[in-house]
């Protein structure tokens, strides 16, 4: 995975955020497995924490004003984080695959309504009023 400056990261839209946090989440999840399968316990549990902040991160993000799409998201969201604390109790990485497969097929999703739509997102200046920034945890 490539990490990003802080100022290119400034530069992204929501969408292109999202999209972002998909991968790394995609990422650290197949880490997490071979992890897991090389009996490296510490590092699947880093990773399989990363997912869960990932996850939270993406349902933090959400518009719900979208309509229930959102609440939809939000749902599945907290079920992949559930199944995660399990996975990681348990080091199951049948458990992960599980949520490996929902986390790409919504991935896939989102980055296709991306193409799709690539009108309906104009890439304008990023505003503090977007909705990761206003539940960020962080100070700049």
């Amino acid at each position: 995975m490539t990490l990003i400056s802080k100022e290119a990261l400034h530069k992204k839209s929501p969408q292109e955020i999202t999209t972002l946090l998909y991968e790394a989440c995609i990422t650290n999840l197949e880490e997490a497995k071979l992890a897991i399968q090389d009996k490296n316990f510490i590092l699947a549990n880093e990773k399989l924490q990363k997912s869960n902040d990932i996850l939270e991160r993406l349902g933090a993000g959400l518009n719900y004003e979208a309509g229930i799409i959102a609440d939809q998201l939000d749902a599945v969201y907290n079920y992949m984080a559930d199944c995660l604390i399990k996975a990681n109790l348990n080091k199951d990485v049948t458990i992960i695959d599980e949520v490996l497969k929902l986390l790409i097929e919504i991935s896939s999703a989102w980055r296709k309504s991306l193409v799709e739509n690539k009108n309906v997102f104009p890439k304008a200046a990023k505003q503090k009023a977007n909705a990761y920034e206003q539940h960020s945890i962080y100070g700049d």
